[in-house]
């Protein structure tokens, strides 16, 4: 740059905006990223009005508002974008999202995801919850043929809460009590051969609650498989569902070469191999991170940040 138009150049550097400045300093500093137009932030269009309910067809383009697309209902005349009504509402730093879609889908850890979406740590933890609300609840509502059931176990957890009711454990830690008890907070997870999966957080494992939550999940006519653990037995009573249980222990893993649960046991050994890099979820976040590993199973290699921020604002497109 000749020295008369760098001097120009330092005259005009009084008119940026503090914003600006600071920009300019992380980019001579090299920590300047180039960030996703907020207009190219790759949302799905919205399958119906958030107010009144009515379908897309009803449904006309109203311009554009801060990079986003708006839309007005023919039939109660408010207007809208594709974020409203949605957990990513009035979210800030949109040109942001889709490098953070592509950490969630890498499992990137938040101190991790703040570095490389220069936001600050607390700003990704909301970010992460506010991403996975919705997604925690896409999970398969129909299951048929033969369904496996198995249940897995997670160290009950106050991750992040500053008064707790017993010593602090550090990186997960251990139980205090040895095999099953209060500590550890079961989940059913109940998945067919073809890749349908749903988990459920039970506030406790008898039959009163795995009937609540098999119930309205599999199909009269499917063929549960299950360990010999008396609350599959109750379900199977209760709904007059044919139940094939297995004795892990003692019989055969497998009978008459179909009936067996390692489908449901091989996901389980993947969802706890994902979830221990997090060193210990918190309880009360715990269906967040069931619903984000179901969806990374889902899509698998065909994941992208589209489809991932798609399921952020309610829509799950495989479902």
């Amino acid at each position: 740059m000749r020295h008369v138009v760098f001097v120009e150049f330092l005259a005009q550097l009084k008119e940026l905006t503090p914003e600006q400045k600071k920009r300019l300093v992380r980019h001579l500093m090299g920590r300047e990223l180039a960030p996703v137009p907020r207009a190219m932030v790759p949302l799905v269009a919205p399958t119906g009005c958030p107010h009144c309910g009515t379908t897309d067809d009803r449904l006309g383009s109203w311009g554009q508002s801060h990079g986003l697309k708006r839309y007005r209902c023919r039939d109660c005349g408010r207007t809208f974008n594709a974020l409203t009504g949605t957990a990513l509402a009035h979210l800030r730093k949109r040109e942001q999202w889709t490098r953070y879609a592509e950490l969630l889908i890498e499992g990137a850890s938040l101190r991790e995801a703040a570095r490389r979406c220069q936001i600050d740590k607390n700003t990704a933890f909301r970010w992460r919850h506010r991403f996975l609300s919705d997604a925690a609840g896409h999970q398969a509502e129909h299951e048929d043929g033969i369904v496996e059931a198995d249940e897995t176990f997670f160290l009950e957890s106050f991750k992040g809460q500053r008064h707790l009711p017993r010593p602090a454990r550090h990186r997960g830690g251990v139980a205090g009590k040895r095999g099953f008890s209060a500590e550890q907070i079961p989940v059913l997870v109940v998945r067919d051969r073809s890749g349908q999966t749903a988990d459920f957080k039970l506030e406790k494992l008898d039959a009163a609650h795995v009937i609540a939550a098999l119930r309205p999940l599999v199909d009269q006519e499917a063929i549960l498989c299950s360990d010999s653990a008396g609350v599959y037995a109750a379900f199977a009573r209760a709904t007059g569902i044919t139940h094939r249980p297995l004795n892990i222990q003692h019989g055969p893993r497998v009978i008459d070469g179909v009936f067996h649960i390692q489908n449901v046991n091989t996901y389980d050994s993947r969802l706890n191999g994902w979830i221990r890099r997090f060193h210990g979820v918190a309880t009360k976040y715990l269906e967040n991170y069931l619903g984000w590993r179901r969806m990374l199973e889902r899509y698998k290699t065909t994941i992208t940040p589209k489809l991932c921020l798609a399921e952020a604002v309610g829509l799950s497109i495989n479902s």
